[in-house]
């Protein structure tokens, strides 16, 4: 049997494409390439698609027959905060055309499993320190609205065509869980802070007027190879008869603030580091710190990696890279 991972030549989804592959189980990857790279997912089946363009149901459908797909793993989406405010219109159709796609197609296929990338955004700013799955869901950002409704889509789907649907909310995610799989698209905080401090540029800070310790956001970051095994343990998990729950949490229960993670850059890296304040971003919540509770009692699984050896494995992955730089 295979299963297929949408977005899989991207930062996170290589990483499951490469664990399922180090299984031995078959993997197609449907990408886009639009921040996703070939080279990334070894010898995995490539279909080159954006799941949310017209004629990708036909396409995702034969995909699933021909390569007896009998799971998907979903991350294909556009995930930028600040952009899906300006461009909300975008964002739907993107995250959720294109989950309604891989959904029919999964449908018309037989294609029974789902694993869904949402995210901590669905909280929006929650009241709670330490936010469990329980928690009020409301969005602040279009972003967070479209994974929303796709945690509600997949729900409807089982109850009505008896898909065996999760969705993992990931909080930040962030290192590498193998050199060559560093994440490409400096869109995250942690390459982005060590693009700049590699160009000898100041960090980018936007806000430092929140309402934590030291005025900056707080993260719960999970690495990104702790994230690829959640995956893991969640196609496990579907093939139980006694799922109880189909929403998790996937983080680590503590947070960091974009001050540590930039001091904890000029730390590990030795580079000389200087910052600057600009005005907060549309939409960032000050605080987002994910309970791992009910993973760790569904499906037996927790963060096995540190701060420490997220920011590591990031810079250890840059300097492995295209951008590395000499060091004194």
């Amino acid at each position: 049997m295979t299963t297929l991972v949408t977005g899989g030549a991207g930062y996170i989804g290589a990483h499951v494409v490469r664990l399922l592959q180090e299984a031995g189980e078959h993997v197609v990857v449907v990408d886009d390439l639009s921040t996703g790279a070939a080279d990334r997912i070894g010898d995995a089946t490539l279909i080159e698609l954006d799941v949310a363009s017209p004629g990708a149901v036909e396409v995702l459908t034969t995909a699933m027959r021909d390569h007896d797909v009998d799971a998907v793993i979903h991350f294909a989406a556009r995930k930028q905060v600040g952009e899906s405010v300006l461009r909300p219109t975008f964002y739907y159709a993107q995250n959720v055309g294109g989950l309604t796609n891989v959904i029919d197609a999964m449908v018309a296929a037989g294609v029974e499993k789902l694993v869904f990338s949402s995210s901590a955004a669905t909280y929006g700013s929650p009241e709670e320190s330490v936010v469990s799955e329980t928690a009020r869901t409301a969005p602040i950002n279009p972003y967070g609205e479209t994974k929303l409704i796709g945690e509600w889509l997949g729900r409807d789907a089982e109850r009505a065509h008896g898909l065996k649907f999760v969705a993992l909310r990931y909080f930040n995610v962030a290192g590498s869980g193998w050199d060559d799989l560093g994440d490409p698209a400096v869109l995250n905080l942690v390459p982005m802070v060590l693009e700049r401090v590699t160009q000898g540029q100041p960090a980018r800070l936007f806000g430092e007027d929140y309402d934590t310790p030291d005025g900056t956001c707080i993260r719960d970051y999970v690495h990104v190879a702790d994230l690829a095994d959640a995956h893991i343990a969640s196609l496990d998990y579907l093939d139980r008869v006694d799922r109880e729950f189909d929403v998790f949490n996937v983080g680590s229960g503590a947070g960091a603030s974009v001050r540590e993670v930039i001091d904890a850059i000029a730390r590990h890296t030795e580079l000389p580091v200087t910052v600057d304040v600009e005005p907060r971003r549309a939409g960032d919540p000050a605080l987002l710190v994910a309970s791992p509770e009910r993973i760790e009692q569904a499906m037996g699984w927790r963060t096995s990696r540190t701060f420490d050896d997220i920011i590591a494995s990031a810079w250890s992955a840059w300097q492995a890279g295209p951008r590395a730089v000499e060091l004194d």
